[in-house]
C-alpha cells in the first residue's frame, strides 16, 4: 500500500515533536472543539439517533458479510448503465489504470493530459497525484482544503478538513507565493478575509473547471442494486468536477458499497450530521453510469483492493471497514488534538487512522506498529462513531497481533509478564516482596530505568507505594 508519508518516524517521536508546535496545537484545539459541539448540537435533533447508528452498522456488517455477491451485482449494474469496472488488487495497479485511462483520452494533447480531482482518501491512500505526475499528468486538488495544502507542498492532516493545522495567515501566504504557479495568480492585496480566500480559490479553480477533459474523484456510497455512484460535498466543486469533464474516473475501495437505495437513507442522514453538523449536505452528486448528452461521455468504476480483503478475514478489526470518513472520531479524541493528523504516518489519520492504517499496510514497520498504541483507549471515539465501531476493541486487539509479532518492547514485556507469573504462582514469595517494598517506599524512583521501562515512565507517573502491604492491613481492619 502506497500513502506512507515518506521520512516519517513512528507515532511517538512524530508526535513527541508535534504537541511541541503551539501555533499547531492552537489550530487543532479551536477546529476539533468548533466541529464536535456543533456535531452534538444537530445529533441532538434526532430522537431516533441511536436507532440510525444502529441500522447504520447492521447494513454495514451484512454487506461486509457478503460483499463478494454485492461487487458482482454492482459491476454489472454499471456495465449496464454504460460504465466500464476495473479491479486493482493494490495502489500500483490502480495507479496503472487510472494513468492508462488518461493518455487513452488523448495522447498529445495538453488539455487531456491535466486532471480535476474531488477530495479523494482513496486516491491519496494510493498516491495518485505522485503516480499521474510520473507519467506527466497533472493532477489539481479542487477541494478548497486539498488546494491549500497542494499549493503548500503539504500533506492532509484530517479526514474532513485537511488542512485544518493552517490558519487563515498561513493559507494567505501560500495562496500569494503559490498560485501562480499552477495557474491563476492570487489577487493584488489579498488578505486572510473568508470571503477573500474563497474567492481566489474559485478564481483560480474555475479555469481549470473549463480546461480539463478529465475528472477524477472517490465516492462516499455504492449502491449495488443501480450501480449509483454517490459524492458528498459542501463547496461545489465536487459536482463541477463530475459533470463538465468528458471521461469520469471514479477510484473507490471496494468496502463503500451499500445495497439497496433504501440503505442509502441512512447514511444521508448520519453522515452529515456527524462530519460537517449539517442536516443534509449542500451537495450531494449521484450519477448511474453515462447518459447522452448530458455529463461525461466515458465513466469508469477503479475498484481497489489493496489490503482490505486481508482486513475482512479478520472478524475484529474488520469492523474498521464500516467506516464512512465522517472524522468524528478526530474531532473528540485527546492524542490527535493534541498530535495532529501527520504524526499518523498516513492519510488515514486519529482514531480511525490507528485501527485502518495497520490493516491495510501491515505492522512490518515501525510507523505501523506503533500506530494501535496511539491512543489513551478514553472511549469517546466509539461514542461518536455512526456505525458504531469500537475502536477501542480494535485497538488492544491489533497490540496483540503487534505483540505476537515482536512489536515495540515485545522482549522486555514478555520477560516482565513471565516473572510476574512466576511470582504470582508463589505467595509467599509475593507476600515478601510487598513487605520489603512498603519498608523501602523512599527509595523508589519516579522514574524506571533502561530504555524500554523508561518508555511507560516518560508519560506515566509511577504510584506511591503504601505505607503498609495490603495483606497486613486486612489483618489488622477486619472485622
Amino acid at each position: 500500500m502506497s500513502g506512507t508519508y515518506l521520512g516519517m518516524p513512528a507515532f511517538p517521536k512524530a508526535a513527541h515533536e508535534a504537541v511541541r508546535n503551539d501555533t499547531l496545537r492552537a489550530n487543532l484545539r479551536h477546529a476539533t472543539h468548533t466541529i464536535r459541539d456543533k456535531r452534538a448540537v444537530a445529533v441532538a435533533e434526532l430522537d431516533d439517533w441511536t436507532e440510525l447508528r444502529e441500522a447504520g452498522k447492521q447494513i454495514k456488517d451484512h454487506t461486509l458479510s457478503r460483499l463478494d455477491h454485492y461487487l458482482v451485482q454492482l459491476e454489472e449494474s454499471v456495465t449496464a448503465a454504460g460504465g466500464t469496472v476495473h479491479w486493482a488488487a493494490d495502489a500500483d495497479e490502480a495507479n496503472r489504470i487510472v494513468a492508462d485511462l488518461v493518455k487513452a483520452t488523448g495522447e498529445g494533447d495538453t488539455g487531456k493530459r491535466e486532471v480535476v480531482k474531488v477530495k479523494s482518501m482513496a486516491t491519496q491512500e494510493i498516491g495518485l497525484n505522485e503516480a499521474l505526475e510520473a507519467e506527466g499528468i497533472a493532477a489539481y486538488e479542487t477541494d478548497l482544503a486539498e488546494l491549500i495544502v497542494q499549493l503548500g507542498k503539504d500533506r492532509p492532516s484530517h479526514i474532513l478538513v485537511p488542512a485544518i493545522h493552517r490558519n487563515r495567515g498561513e493559507i494567505r501566504d501560500i495562496f500569494r507565493s503559490e498560485m501562480e504557479k499552477w495557474g491563476r495568480a492570487a489577487p493584488e492585496g489579498l488578505t486572510d478575509s473568508p470571503a477573500e480566500l474563497a474567492e481566489a480559490a474559485r478564481l483560480h479553480l474555475r479555469e481549470k473547471f473549463l480546461r480539463a477533459k478529465v475528472g477524477i474523484s472517490g465516492a462516499n456510497f455504492m449502491v449495488a442494486e443501480t450501480g449509483t455512484m454517490v459524492v458528498v460535498e459542501s463547496e461545489g466543486n465536487g459536482r463541477m468536477c463530475l459533470t463538465l469533464p468528458e471521461t469520469l474516473i471514479s477510484v473507490v475501495g471496494i468496502e463503500k458499497i451499500v445495497p439497496t437505495w433504501r440503505d442509502l437513507e441512512v447514511f444521508l442522514q448520519t453522515l452529515p450530521r456527524s462530519s460537517t453538523a449539517e442536516r443534509m449536505n449542500p451537495y450531494t452528486s449521484m450519477w448511474t453510469g453515462t447518459t447522452d448528452a448530458d455529463g461525461p461521455e466515458a465513466f469508469h468504476l477503479v475498484l481497489i483492493d489493496n489490503g482490505r480483503t486481508d482486513a475482512l478475514a479478520d472478524e475484529v478489526g474488520r469492523q474498521a471497514l464500516r467506516c464512512i470518513r465522517c472524522s468524528a472520531c478526530l474531532n473528540v479524541c485527546p492524542v490527535y488534538e493534541r498530535a495532529g493528523g501527520h504524526a499518523y504516518g498516513s492519510v488515514y489519520p486519529g482514531p480511525i487512522g490507528a485501527i485502518l492504517t495497520p490493516q491495510l499496510r501491515g505492522t512490518a514497520s515501525e510507523i505501523d506498529a506503533s500506530l494501535p498504541y496511539a491512543s489513551s483507549l478514553c472511549g469517546a471515539c466509539y461514542d461518536v462513531c455512526p456505525v458504531a465501531i469500537d475502536i477501542p476493541e480494535v485497538l488492544v486487539h491489533l497490540r496483540e497481533k503487534v505483540a505476537e509479532h515482536g512489536g515495540p518492547g515485545h522482549r522486555l514485556e514478555k520477560a516482565a509478564i513471565k516473572a510476574a507469573g512466576w511470582v504470582l504462582d508463589h505467595p509467599g514469595v509475593l507476600a515478601a516482596g510487598e513487605r520489603v517494598a512498603a519498608k523501602t517506599r523512599r527509595l523508589h524512583p519516579k522514574k524506571l530505568p533502561g530504555p524500554g521501562a523508561s518508555q511507560w515512565t516518560d508519560s506515566r507517573d509511577l504510584p506511591e507505594m503504601p505505607a503498609e502491604p495490603f495483606r497486613d492491613w486486612w489483618k489488622k481492619n477486619r472485622t
